[in-house]
């Protein structure tokens, strides 16, 4: 453990998505960036953006690195519902508005459990990392996104930053 209490894993995996994240261009279309009070933080993402992507997402996955995800594009702002049928790793699951503003966390979403998980309204954006790290960075409602797939008109945080 660290002194932090946070097993020594996990405090390597978050400075290793923070340290990723700082360095990264601005909206590369295989990275997500989130930026709130806590500091910034950035993942190397599948973007799952049609039907069968993201009724397939991270399903049948037996292992993710710590500074990779996925981000589920949808075409309009929808109620979103996921469930972890066949997902074999604990997920975070970060909800977010169509101006990139995330609105709910899920965390530690249980492999295998068919319950559903509710977004709400409003939601346009998922992002999905390995479970325990939205905690550990401070990831929460107010956290902005960054990705060429948000509107950049209406972007809470635009591209141009």
């Amino acid at each position: 453990m660290t002194p932090a209490g946070r097993p020594a894993w996990l405090a390597l995996s978050c400075a290793a998505a923070l340290a990723a994240g700082s360095a990264a261009a601005a909206c590369d279309p295989d990275r997500v960036e989130l930026r709130g009070p806590w500091g910034q933080a950035g993942f190397t993402v599948q973007v799952a953006d049609d039907a069968a992507e993201r009724a397939q997402g991270l399903m049948n996955v037996p292992a993710m690195p710590s500074g990779q995800g996925m981000l589920f594009v949808y075409d309009g702002p929808q109620r979103a519902s996921f469930w972890m049928r066949n997902t074999l790793i604990p997920l975070d699951m970060i909800f977010a508005a169509p101006d990139g503003t995330v609105t709910r966390v899920h965390a530690n979403a249980r492999p295998l459990d068919e319950t559903p998980i509710d977004g709400g309204d409003g939601v346009q954006f998922v992002l999905e990392i390995n479970g325990g790290l939205a905690a550990a960075l401070g990831i929460a409602p107010g956290t902005e996104l960054r990705h060429p797939a948000i509107p950049q008109d209406g972007a809470a945080w635009s591209c141009a930053e």
